[in-house]
């Protein structure tokens, strides 16, 4: 029989979501022998990382096995030999970059330079997934085109999302922060009358007169320096660094793998998605327990048992600053509660893949939900804030436990993060890169939320009603940036007669009064009890 190592590929059976037999690819990350038989960890190619396991031999096709690549001697930069694996991604990236040349290459046979990258330092998934589109509104022409959803533009219509998934299969370039970026060639044909960074203007009438149906309302974006972000620009890319965003040059196939089988906190049993660094020795046990309330982690039942008749928390340490119904918020601090927080980070770990984990816990701020019954306050979810942000972020890690998943308390911990950067007069935005669920979050969120307001909005004189991006931000605390990448994503903003024109079709509102209709759980701001402390002042926090 053939032996399967480390590195090959092949298919491997798993059930779907409708629970049928499919045979996708994957790689064998690891392998080990157990009493009487040998099971291979294997990641399956193109699905997210929290689908790996362990897998018997009777569900590897061994007809079509793959065996890694020998590894290829290449010169380093300083010219001395060097090795590394051939790889999809940088097979992937070669062809990018072939692209990326023959698209820029100017028409009169002269050839530019391509400055080089640092590609290897960010996984080809971190690359595509958490870009923010940036809006087509007067700014640079790098802003305009450094989207994942560019606007497309033919001859017949200007539409910034129905083509949204054929242009990003077919990125032409990556850049070295993880930012998706086609770049825009000159279109053929007769000139037009083009409005600021924008396609043109035929293009847009006809859609705005497709939509404009009896029911529609149409909103005027007053244009002019309030349209703009004049003061700090509309950056070209999102950042990609951040005080808790992994480096995933580094890694290796430990953290590659979960560690951690099965964790017991309270009532539940979860199985974690991903790798955390709980201590080696605990890494071998069937079922890792938890105190729900300090989160301690214990190797055994009666250890914890023997825990909670000492335990003397029933709730999670720090101040109560929200209170509704069963629903409580408990903000605590990461220098007076170190302990609990370091705990925290390691429960959350387990199911976030892009952040990584700092035992230094004191620049950071915890909120943490929970929901309250007689035996105490159970920890639904929570996000984490830094102290001091200068990027204006006002989450850095945010988490809702799969129990609670799917129930609408997801929306609830980014409504509350935005309820404090309302009280503490600010706008805000997560710390990129989001993961995938983070993302449908976030812009689930703030599609309501703006559609919300701007559905709100009277007619003024019987004329329409007019708002600026910056009153939306403003009213909101949602970044300007999250604002018109939200609009652009929904295909609301057009551009008509010299200013920008929001268009909501039938279909757009009847799909938000319907989602509006399941959103139960709300923050009620009269239940808030915060003040804001300004960190700047303190030599320590």
């Amino acid at each position: 029989m053939v032996d399967v190592v480390e590195g090959c590929r092949l298919p491997v059976l798993r059930k779907n979501q409708e629970n049928e037999d499919e045979w996708p690819l994957a790689e064998i990350l690891s392998v080990k022998e157990i009493p009487g038989r040998k099971l291979y960890y294997v990641h399956y190619i193109d699905f997210n990382k929290r689908l790996d396991e362990w897998v018997t031999p009777d569900r590897l096709d061994m007809k079509k096995l793959q065996f890694p690549k020998k590894e290829a001697k290449t010169p380093t930069k300083n010219g001395l030999p060097g090795s590394r694996p051939s790889s999809p991604e940088s097979e992937v990236r070669k062809s990018l970059d072939l692209n990326l040349q023959t698209a820029t290459a100017p028409s009169r046979g002269k050839t530019l330079p391509t400055p080089k990258r640092k590609a290897e330092s960010v996984s080809l998934a971190t690359q595509v997934s958490p870009a923010t589109p940036v809006p087509c509104l007067p700014g640079s022409i790098e802003a305009s085109q450094a989207s994942v959803y560019p606007a497309v533009r033919d001859t017949n219509t200007f539409n910034l999302k129905s083509n949204a998934r054929d242009d990003h299969e077919q990125l032409t370039s990556l850049t070295t922060n993880g930012t998706a970026r086609r770049p825009m060639p000159n279109q053929p044909g007769r000139k037009r009358k083009q409005p600021p960074n924008c396609g043109g203007t035929d293009e847009i009438i006809k859609v705005f007169q497709y939509n404009n149906s009896p029911r529609c309302a149409n909103v005027y974006l007053q244009p002019g320096e309030d349209s703009q972000d004049s003061s700090d620009g509309i950056p070209s890319t999102p950042r990609m660094t951040g005080s808790l965003v992994s480096d995933r040059s580094h890694d290796d196939i430990v953290t590659r793998m979960k560690n951690i089988d099965c964790i017991e906190l309270g009532r539940h049993r979860l199985k974690p998605w991903y790798f955390s660094p709980y201590p080696q020795e605990l890494t071998t046990l069937p079922i890792l327990y938890l105190c729900e309330f300090c989160l301690k982690y214990l190797k055994s039942l009666k250890c914890l048992q023997r825990h909670l008749t000492k335990c003397n928390l029933r709730h999670p340490p720090g101040n109560e600053i929200y209170r509704k119904g069963t629903i409580s918020f408990f903000e605590i601090d990461g220098r007076k509660n170190k302990t609990y927080s370091q705990n925290l980070c390691l429960l959350a770990k387990c199911f976030l893949d892009h952040k990584t984990l700092y035992y230094d816990t004191d620049p950071f701020l915890f909120y943490v939900m929970t929901e309250y019954d007689s035996k105490g306050f159970h920890i639904v979810g929570y996000f984490s804030k830094e102290k001091e942000s200068t990027e204006d972020y006002n989450v850095a890690c945010i988490l809702t436990l799969p129990p609670y998943q799917r129930r609408g308390y997801g929306k609830l911990l980014i409504e509350f993060s935005y309820e404090l950067s309302k009280v503490e007069g600010k706008t805000g935005t997560p710390e990129k890169p989001l993961s995938d669920l983070g993302l449908l979050s976030y812009r689930s969120y703030w599609s309501q939320t703006i559609l919300e307001i701007l559905m709100d909005l009277k007619p003024d004189n019987g004329e329409r009603p007019q708002i600026t991006i910056n009153d939306i931000s403003e009213i909101t605390s949602v970044k300007k940036e999250d604002v018109i990448s939200t609009l652009q994503y929904l295909n609301l903003i057009n551009y008509y007669k010299g200013q920008y024109i929001l268009t909501l079709s039938e279909d757009i509102v009847e799909g938000h009064e319907r989602a509006m209709q399941k959103r139960h759980l709300r923050i009620d701001s009269k239940c808030l009890h915060f003040t804001p402390k300004d960190w700047s002042k303190r030599g320590k926090w």
